[in-house]
Order: structure tokens, then sequence, then C-alpha cells
């Protein structure tokens, strides 16, 4: 059965006229990779709230000694064992002064006649714990920040040579590291006390002896991966000079990586030092580190349980801080590992 075919008129269409140099034309504008990363670091909101928590606590290591009315080192003994009390706050019943006397509750600031404030209380020896407990996490953090970086630049020189060149020096190099790996780290750090007085100079270098091996291996397996991409061989092909085709080619690529392996060796470094520190083979008494200020609190933890909370809640918080930034960070930076 035939049916009516409805022509539609010419003059409904209308001809596009596309200019040729327009065609290819990108109106979005374009992004480099770190500013496509920070795009994608900013979504994550616990990464941003680390990052701040732990710009604070950096900020406050250098700034808190200095605006407490007390230094650090000076003992007052007739100030000894005095709980926390803050202008202000002491008016809410929250850091008042209080503490327990004969299993009384009683005012020690007015029992013992202190007519200044101690914000974090005082310990055994009568030291401001506010000013203690900022200069024990700026010597936490110097440590761990030292040791983070000569990690990285060993561990990605050491990594790097090893998978560039490979063959027997790969071979060879490789064999050295699992020498290393098979030394507990307690035992090398046991023989450096024993070689060096224990202080921050011996902790460095005792995480350091075998805390690059974990960067090397990350960063030889990501030149291995490269060093033969198809942008790698024609550089090459052209005469490019190896020190070029390092710095120009496989260090741009594996960069991400390196930031986000160094962020996690931080607060590992971070952990190790209050741990030598707690046993009394990291600093010696009267120096100051998160380490030594838990030692010390754990102590007196039945009667003066304010000595080793504040160093443990800003120990926990870097801890923390340091992990989520670093998992935002690899989000970020390698979306594939994600995965």
């Amino acid at each position: 059965m035939s049916q009516d075919i409805q022509k539609i008129p010419a003059d409904s269409f209308e001809r596009v006229h596309i200019d040729s140099s327009q065609a290819e034309r990108i109106t979005k504008p374009s992004l480099s990779f770190w500013q496509d990363a920070w795009l994608r670091i900013r979504k994550n909101k616990a990464a941003i709230v680390s990052m701040f928590i732990l710009l604070f606590i950096i900020i406050m290591s250098f700034v808190g000694p200095m605006i407490s009315p007390h230094d650090a080192e000076t003992q007052t003994l007739t100030h000894a064992n005095l709980p926390p009390k803050v202008p202000g706050l002491e008016k809410l019943g929250i850091m008042d002064g209080y503490g327990t006397l004969a299993g009384k509750e009683v005012d020690l600031y007015e029992l013992k006649k202190v007519d200044t404030y101690y914000w974090f209380g005082t310990d055994g020896l009568g030291r401001d714990m506010f000013s203690r407990v900022w200069k024990g996490t700026q010597v936490s953090l110097f440590i761990a920040f030292a040791a983070a970086l000569i990690d990285m630049v060993i561990g990605v020189a050491y990594g790097g040579i090893s998978g560039y060149y490979g063959g027997r020096v790969d071979d060879i190099m490789q064999r050295i590291v699992e020498i290393l790996i098979g030394i507990p780290t307690l035992v090398i750090v046991i023989l450096m006390i024993l070689f060096m007085e224990p202080g921050v100079t011996a902790i460095i270098i005792a995480i350091t002896i075998t805390g690059w091996i974990g960067m090397s291996r990350v960063v030889r397996a990501q030149v291995l991966k490269y060093k033969n991409q198809e942008f790698v061989l024609a550089s090459r092909t052209l005469g490019a000079s190896n020190g070029r085709i390092i710095s120009k080619h496989i260090l741009p690529n594996i960069l991400g990586i390196i930031i986000i392996n160094t962020m996690f060796t931080i607060p590992g470094a971070i952990f190790f030092e209050a741990f030598l520190s707690f046993i009394g083979l990291g600093l010696q008494p009267p120096a100051a580190s998160l380490g030594t200020l838990i030692n010390d609190g754990n102590k007196v933890l039945q009667f003066q349980p304010h000595i080793l909370l504040y160093p443990s809640l800003i120990l926990s918080l870097l801890m923390i801080a340091f992990n989520l930034l670093g998992d935002g960070l690899r989000d970020a930076l390698d979306p594939k590992m994600k995965d």
C-alpha cells in the first residue's frame, strides 16, 4: 500500500559555514599536570583538613615556645606538678588549675601560691609543659623531615642508577639492598647508639641507614617502566645524553611517585623517633621530643595525666594528618594507584 511522502521544503535547511582555522580550537583553558592535580586534591576534604592541621602544628612548633611566658628548660620546683590553667577557660570549669590532692579536688595554684598561668601545666621539675610540648614537636618534625629528605635523595639516586643502567650494575646493587633488608632496623639503631652519643644526629643516621630502601625499589620499578618507552627511545635516537634523558624525560614522570612515598616516609620517621625515645634509645633528658615527653607522662599517668595527654594528642594528629594527606596526594598525582 503506497503512502504519501511528505516533502520538507528546501528552505527549511540552512548551510552551516565553519571557519577551518577555528575547527580545532580548544575553548576550555588547558591545565598543567600540577594544576590538574591541585583541582583533584581540592575535592578531597580529608586531605585539605589534614593540610591545615599540619600547617598549624608546624607553625606552633616554632611560635609556641616564643609566645609562652615560661621557658622550656627552666625548673621551678615550687611549681611542680601543676595542672593546666588557662585564662578565661578557668571560669567555665575547664583547665582551671584544680587537681586531686589526698583524694580531694583543690586549687593547686592557690595552695602553692602560684600567681601565674601554665597553659598545659607543669611536670615534676616545674617546667612549663606548653613550651616543652611545642619544643619537642619541633625536634621530632626536624628529625622526621631530615630523615625523609635523606631517604628521598639516596633512594632516588640509588634506584634510578640501578634501574636505568640495568644488567650487572642492577644485579650488584640489588644484592646489596637485599643484604640490608635482612638486618633488623632495631639492631642497627642499637649499634649506632653504641658508637655514637644518643641524640638527633644518631637518630637521623639510624633511620636513614635502611630507610631509603623502600624509595629506591619504587624508583627502580618506575625507571624500568619508563626507560623503554617510545619517547625515551626517540630522545636517545636523536642523540640525547643519559643525563638529559633522566632529568628531562624520566624524572618528571616519576616525580609524583617520589612525592607520595616521601609523604608516607615522614610519619614513619616521626613514629620511629618517638618509639626510640620512649624506650630510652633516642634523645636523653633534659632534651625534649614527643617520644621523651610521652615516656615522662607514662610514668605519672595515674597522677598527672596531662603530661601524657598533649604530646600523645599531637603525635596522633601528626600521624593521621600525614597519612590522610599522603592518600590525597596519591589519588591526585597518580589516580591509577587508587585501583
